[in-house]
């Protein structure tokens, strides 16, 4: 019996140890979910003050350019989308939907030059530059923070309190493929894509 004592207090130490390990892996976890979480609240913050600014832009550019009814439904069910979007993938897709609607409204604005000299127009399109900026920098921060925190889930040995205790992966906030696409200019009559 005495010859068991000391693998048990081994196992006991490893025990401990692993104990110890995933307490501190734990805490760190909860604390990378909760930076991912907040700045998951950035980057929707910004996608609300573009999708605020969508319908003033929109209004001023139907005055001028009544014929482009298509691209303005694209833009307005994108807007929809964005508005019921429930999770963070779903408000990728809806950010992403809504960012490849703003490209075609571009190559609409690109074939009314009456319209680039509205000083409204000029403001609003302005203020949604700063806000795609803004976007940007807040979706960079968020995919960093996400990286952190998928990166060390998937680490020995805190992978072993990732699945223990039920950390989720978080999605990435990656560009559409149609922004592989630049969009085409089209001085003549009539838009391309």
């Amino acid at each position: 019996m005495t010859r068991y004592m000391p693998s048990t207090t081994l196992l006991a130490l490893l025990l401990v140890a692993a104990g110890v390990s995933s307490g501190c892996s734990y805490n760190t976890f909860v604390s990378k979910e909760e930076s991912i979480k907040a700045q998951w609240a950035q980057v929707e913050n910004q996608l609300q003050r573009r999708n605020d600014l969508i319908p003033n832009l929109v209004e001023t550019t139907k005055g001028i350019a009544q014929q482009e009814k298509d691209v303005f439904g694209q833009i307005a069910d994108s807007r929809a989308k964005m508005a019921g979007a429930k999770t963070p993938a779903d408000t990728i897709q809806a950010a992403n939907d809504q960012s490849a609607a703003l490209g075609r409204l571009l190559v609409v604005v690109e074939n009314y030059p009456q319209l680039r000299s509205s000083e409204s127009f000029n403001r609003l399109m302005d203020e949604l530059s700063g806000t795609e900026n803004r976007i940007a920098v807040e979706r960079m921060r968020y995919n960093e923070r996400v990286q952190d925190y998928n990166t060390q889930r998937r680490q020995f040995p805190s992978n072993i309190t990732a699945n223990m205790f039920s950390f989720k992966e978080y999605p990435l906030f990656n560009a559409p493929p149609a922004a592989e696409q630049v969009p085409k200019v089209n001085f003549g009559r009539g838009t391309t894509n």
